[in-house]
């Protein structure tokens, strides 16, 4: 399965997926999840400004989170 469809299902279920976001992502406010609303590129722009990542690692930690969500893979990602 591709991002892009995995994608549509995290944003499907965009309410049950906070706690997972706040996993890996702990600076995240509840706030900053609620607003992203589902939306990729809000969501990685709060992951940008929280972590004060460049573009390419941010897009990459969410590429590797976003695989993860499907698979049962537990969240080792230390940020």
């Amino acid at each position: 399965m591709t991002e892009k469809l995995d994608w549509g299902r995290l944003a499907g279920d965009w309410g049950g997926m906070g706690d997972k976001v706040r996993k890996d992502w702990g600076k995240l406010t509840e706030e900053d999840i609620s607003q992203a609303g589902g939306s990729r590129d809000l969501l990685l722009e709060r992951i940008r400004e929280r972590y004060g990542l460049g573009p390419d690692e941010a897009e990459r930690q969410l590429a590797e989170w976003a695989s993860r969500q499907g698979d049962g893979s537990a969240s080792n990602q230390a940020v």
